[in-house]
């Protein structure tokens, strides 16, 4: 090993436990994720992270589905932590999901952690078969 001395982290060792197998979408293991708190919740931004390194499963072949993934939200108290965000989205790429899915699935747990004004999940999915697969998912906070 490159790196003998280097030790993981607890929120690494949790990404990499669904390394090797093909898994469901419940592996997905929500706790990867982490928050700072937003110390200007008076002002209005808009962040944005984009993926386009994303990975999972085509849940009839088990073959590699990649997909740039683009996060946008605006956050009230509390913005993710990038590293990990990073390990959480790495966290699917054995996951058996549809494209659908994906989406919706990323944006109930970043909602559920962040409770943002509002969050928007796009997923842009390669061409299989000659069809390209693009799916939005939104969520607004109810006043």
């Amino acid at each position: 090993m490159v790196y003998e001395d280097r030790e993981s982290s607890e929120i690494e060792e949790k990404a990499l436990e669904a390394i090797g197998v093909s898994r469901e979408p419940s592996a997905i293991d929500s706790s990867i994720l982490v928050t700072f708190p937003y110390q200007y919740p008076h002002r209005r931004i808009e962040v944005i992270h984009e993926c386009e390194e994303f990975s999972c499963l085509c849940p009839f072949s088990s073959l590699p589905d990649f997909a740039k993934i683009t996060i946008r939200y605006v956050p009230d108290k509390n913005c993710v932590e990038l590293k990990s965000f990073k390990y959480y989205l790495f966290a699917y790429r054995q996951v058996k999901i549809f494209h659908e899915h994906v989406v919706n699935k990323i944006l109930e747990d970043l909602v559920k952690i962040l409770d943002p004004v509002e969050m928007e999940i796009f997923g842009e999915f390669n061409i299989r078969g000659g069809i390209l697969t693009k799916a939005d998912a939104k969520y607004h906070k109810s006043p």
